[in-house]
């Protein structure tokens, strides 16, 4: 599977499925309405869905500098690393289309897209815990910068600069 075929941009008729998924996954992510995402849509450099066998098994946010998105964690990312990151806000494969390796294709591409910036960010709930999402960035070379608590989560804030080895020396913050 080419990563470039997994990804297409997500279209209005999307967005009851976009929602669904989001809902089934809210605990790991922040409650999402049509209107909101509209503006998320608005403000995202990409606003995907996820493709498999025809269908729509997933989505993607992804957020570059200067954008007027209101969390706080991409909030915190602008504030330290100017217009050097793009932020992956959210991704969501349906649980009938996991360990496809859809993931790591969205993945490839996205990270792909961030390097020209530098570094690739994003956050992982640790309260209440994601493991098998720790378990993923970290596979990929992601390293924790910071950790933020709000509204009963706590967030590990991770980045991946533009190198594929993971070890690679992170800007001081």
């Amino acid at each position: 599977m080419s990563p470039a075929d997994v990804l297409r941009p997500m279209t209005d008729d999307d967005v009851p499925r976009v929602l669904e998924l989001n809902h089934r996954h809210v605990e790991l992510l922040s409650p999402l309405d049509a209107e909101r995402l509209a503006r998320m849509r608005g403000s995202a450099s990409r606003s995907d869905v996820i493709v498999c066998d025809g269908e729509v098994a997933g989505f993607v946010l992804v957020f570059s500098p200067g954008s007027d998105y209101d969390s706080v964690n991409y909030r915190w990312f602008a504030a330290r690393y100017g217009d050097a990151f793009d932020y992956l806000d959210r991704i969501v494969v349906d649980d009938a289309y996991r360990r496809r390796g859809l993931a790591s294709a969205v993945y490839d591409v996205v990270e792909a897209s961030a390097a020209a910036r530098g570094r690739l960010v994003l956050e992982v709930n640790i309260e209440p815990p994601n493991e098998p999402s720790l378990a993923f960035h970290r596979a990929r070379g992601y390293v924790e910068v910071h950790q933020l608590a709000a509204s009963g989560h706590t967030v590990s804030l991770m980045e991946r600069t533009g190198r594929t080895n993971g070890r690679e020396s992170r800007q001081n913050v």
